[in-house]
Formats: structure tokens, C-alpha cells, sequence
């Protein structure tokens, strides 16, 4: 492994055996004697390199194989063939050394103690990766700076929202200030201002510390925000690898033009090649076809004809361009 790459992963491949029955009462009865069983391929020989300071979203539709990927990455899971390394280390082999040197933030499940107060759930985690004091507090004083901890320290794990627990497991996961970080839809539950405070955090750890992080997310604003490389999985392989930049320019074909008209001059006739998404009194949201026309002269058409108040221009989401993707795929499959 190059001392340049935090992860390296090769031919990757977990399968799952699941039982199977027959259908109807029939199919039921017959499984009591004997039960079939089927093969489930979650992820399907991968290879991919993050380089050490990457800021990557690894992403894909639900049952792509991305929470697989990342609990045989933590060692959760032992693949059924292929390798893996993080940090130089085999997860599943090395359990123990793999956890010192990575942080974890899964969704919906947290590390820290239900009936504790979470300033006592951060100093068993202290003990645990054997931090010493000082190093304790100086990371905590930052951490609870940047999420906004300090009213929550003495609150019982089980009273916490669910945007406030969030907060406090990305703080429970660097508390070793590990160098790769693996996060799990981590502005879940937060509202608008908590998101962008996440999202500056990590911007913030990994420009500053060189933290690698592995993002996975269905809030595509975390993707655009904070993700410069983006890996796309479906049924398990990777469709896509690369800039997050370079696949917004290669699969868009529409731009979305925010329009705020005056009073008088509200109603607008049809334009060739423009299409009305959405309207909402005097403002109106157009699509057109970039490959078609350029932005000045749609820009130029609707100037010269209507009265316009404001106006703007909007990219696409990345969310919109993997659909995208998807949608041509099957295109092509089915043709």
C-alpha cells in the first residue's frame, strides 16, 4: 500500500445466503422440510484508492451496496473475497488496530451510552482509545466549539433529539482524532443552520488536519458542498469514479433560469426551447436544453421581451444528474 493512499480496495465482493420458499401455503409447508437457499451478491468486485486527505461521497440508491461496503471497510464484516486495507491495516483481520485509527458515524445507531450523560459517554470513549487528558480536552474544547456541545454535556444520551445526537456522535467518533473518517447520513434529523455548521466542521477538519472522509448521504447538498470525488455504486459495482465537477458537466443537459417578473408584466408566452417547471406569483423556474441553446441568448430572448426584476441561474443537483445516469443505463439495457 502507498504511503499516499488511507484506502485500497480490491476485487471486493460480500455475498449473503438467504433462505427462499416457495410460494402460497404450499411453498410454506414444503420449507418446514426443506428450505432452499439463494445467493445475494451486496457488493459485487470493486476496486477503488482514496488518497489520504480525500473528501469522497460514496453514494448510490437504497440496496447498492454502500453500508456494506463500509462495515467490511470498519471490519464489521469479512468479504467473501477479494482485500480491503485502511491505513495500511486488513479491518476485519486486525479489529482493534483498525478501530484506533478510524472514526465511525452510522446513521441511525450511536456509540454512546443511553442512560449516561454525554459528557460521561465522551470520557469512557477517552478511556477506551487510551487518549490521554490533555489531548482529551484539547480536542473536546474544539469539538464542542464547532457543534455547539456545551448545553448538551449534561444531558442523559436517551433525552437528546435526534439532530443533538448526531452532533454528539460525529464529536464521540474524533475524540482519537483518527485519520480516516467514515460518516453515515450525518445531518440527518439536523435543520437548516445545524446542516451548514456540520458541513463547515468537516469542510474545516479536513482542509486544516488532512482527515480522510468517506461520506455516504442522501442530502445531495452534502455531496455538492463538501465532496470534490464522488463514487457512484449500483447493484453492488461502481458506474461511476470521479470529480464530482466533471460529472455535473458531463450529464447535464438542462439549467434551471429563476425568473422574477414585474406585476404587469407576469404572463409569459411560450419561447422555444424554454419550458415553465414551476411558478409562484410573478417568479417563475424555466428549464432548457444547454446542448441547444446557450444561457446568454435564452438570458437575451427573455430581456428583450419581458420586464424582468431579478433573475438567476441554477445548477443542477447531483441528485438530478445520478438519476440521470441511472435513467440511461436502463435505456440502454433495455434498447
Amino acid at each position: 500500500m502507498q504511503d499516499n493512499i488511507a484506502i485500497e480496495v480490491k476485487g471486493l465482493r460480500k455475498e449473503f445466503k438467504v433462505s427462499s420458499s416457495g410460494k402460497g401455503f404450499l411453498g410454506k409447508l414444503q420449507a418446514l422440510f426443506h428450505r432452499g437457499h439463494k445467493i445475494i451478491t451486496a457488493v459485487n468486485d470493486i476496486d477503488f484508492k482514496i488518497r489520504r486527505g480525500e473528501f469522497v461521497g460514496y453514494v448510490g440508491e437504497n440496496g447498492a451496496g454502500k453500508s456494506t461496503t463500509i462495515k467490511m471497510l470498519t471490519g464489521i464484516l469479512v468479504p467473501t473475497s477479494g482485500t480491503a486495507e485502511v491505513n495500511g491495516i486488513v479491518p476485519y483481520k486486525d479489529r482493534k488496530k483498525n478501530a484506533a485509527k478510524i472514526g465511525v458515524v452510522f446513521g441511525q445507531r450511536t456509540q454512546l451510552w443511553w442512560d449516561l450523560p454525554v459528557r460521561e459517554s465522551f470520557d469512557l470513549l477517552r478511556v477506551i482509545f487510551r487518549v490521554s487528558r490533555s489531548d482529551f480536552d484539547r480536542q473536546m474544547a474544539k469539538l464542542e466549539k464547532a457543534l455547539g456541545l456545551r448545553p448538551l454535556l449534561e444531558m442523559p444520551v436517551r433525552k437528546l433529539s435526534l439532530g443533538q445526537r448526531m452532533r454528539c456522535d460525529i464529536a464521540a467518533s474524533l475524540i482519537h482524532n483518527p485519520p480516516v473518517l467514515f460518516l453515515d447520513e450525518p445531518t440527518i434529523g439536523l435543520d437548516v443552520l445545524a446542516k451548514q455548521s456540520v458541513r463547515n466542521f468537516l469542510s474545516e477538519i479536513n482542509r486544516t488536519e488532512g482527515t480522510t472522509i468517506i461520506l455516504t448521504t442522501h442530502d445531495m447538498n452534502d455531496i455538492e458542498q463538501l465532496c470534490k470525488r464522488l463514487i457512484i455504486l449500483e447493484e453492488g459495482k461502481i458506474i461511476f469514479d470521479g470529480e464530482t465537477e466533471f460529472l455535473k458537466q458531463k450529464f447535464v443537459h438542462e439549467k434551471v433560469i429563476e425568473v422574477e417578473f414585474y406585476e404587469d408584466d407576469c404572463v409569459m408566452q411560450g419561447i422555444p426551447g424554454v419550458t415553465v417547471v414551476r411558478e409562484q406569483g410573478c417568479k417563475k423556474w424555466l428549464t432548457f436544453d444547454s446542448d441547444g441553446s446557450g444561457i446568454g441568448e435564452v438570458i437575451g430572448t427573455i430581456a428583450s421581451q419581458y420586464k424582468i426584476k431579478d433573475i438567476s441561474v441554477k445548477e443542477p443537483s447531483v441528485e438530478s444528474i445520478i438519476r440521470n445516469i441511472y435513467d440511461n443505463r436502463i435505456k440502454l439495457s433495455t434498447s
